[in-house]
């Protein structure tokens, strides 16, 4: 499976939209980073939300921690290790210093909120991080990266015991495919930017809508399943096109990785 396919975008809080990003890393290393961190990221909140709130407080042993316990702490993690990449300091309230023995019992709504939000923080801060300039900035990544697959991959267990599946070994939602003439999906045609420097390109060839990330990988189908909805096949992933008030494409939203991207049209 070519798991390039679609390049995933930054979504970062208004808060913090204004700072100026690093300049990018022509390699496309930075790229592979944020699409791992999305790929871990998603499915962890994907594994949490799925998981009843009444088996929060479950734990195969009791020297193990609980659900509840896991999901406040991989939060608190996430803001640790991408602060260490930053200046940008997270938005802090006082019940954030309260106990993780606390935390652990706070609802499941709750928790998987406030993960939500510390993947917005790390998004934000590999938006700014630039090019990977020293073996300490690399080391943090791995290690943030590192942790969300650990983590994930903890939780898998916990639910595979508890009768469940993990979102990872889920079966990909059935699409139907609908016909749609050159007029309907021509407007599609065009550029539109993930984040600076990334943009994903739309063209049309031999009638169908096709689909390319300017960092490179195959140039892949998008299959229409509605007027404004598509699919690509080799990858789980799905577009989702936009319009203004007049009905002009004013963008894409890219789900992918349990995660939403929107892409503004820049051509």
């Amino acid at each position: 499976m070519r798991r390039n396919a679609v390049v995933v975008a930054v979504v970062f809080p208004a808060a913090l939209a204004a700072q100026s990003p690093a300049p990018r890393d022509s390699t496309g290393v930075m790229a592979v980073f944020e699409t791992f961190t999305d790929i871990f990221g998603g499915r962890l909140v994907d594994a949490f939300d799925s998981i009843p709130a009444s088996r929060y407080d479950y734990r195969p042993t009791p020297a193990q921690q609980t659900i509840g316990y896991i999901a406040q702490h991989v939060e608190q993690a996430n803001y640790e290790q991408c602060s260490g990449l930053t200046d940008l300091k997270r938005p802090r309230a006082a019940k954030d210093s309260l106990a993780p023995e606390v935390k652990a019992h706070w609802p499941k709504d709750t928790l998987v909120a406030r993960l939500r939000a510390s993947l917005r923080f790390c998004d934000t801060v590999l938006e700014h991080l630039g090019p990977l300039d020293s073996p300490a900035r690399s080391g943090t990544l791995l290690a943030f990266e590192t942790d969300l697959a650990e983590h994930y991959s903890q939780l898998s267990v916990y639910m595979r015991l508890l009768g469940m599946v993990p979102p990872s070994a889920l079966p990909r939602r059935q699409h139907t495919v609908v016909e749609l003439p050159a007029s309907a999906i021509t407007p599609y045609v065009g550029n539109y930017q993930l984040r600076p420097g990334v943009q994903l390109e739309v063209t049309i060839q031999g009638g169908a809508l096709f689909i390319r990330s300017s960092t490179g990988g195959a140039t892949v189908e998008l299959w229409p399943e509605s007027a404004t909805t598509f699919f690509v096949k080799e990858v789980d992933a799905q577009v989702t096109f936009t319009r203004d008030a007049s009905g002009a494409v004013t963008g894409l939203v890219l789900h992918q990785y349990g995660r939403d991207r929107s892409a503004p049209k820049v051509r």
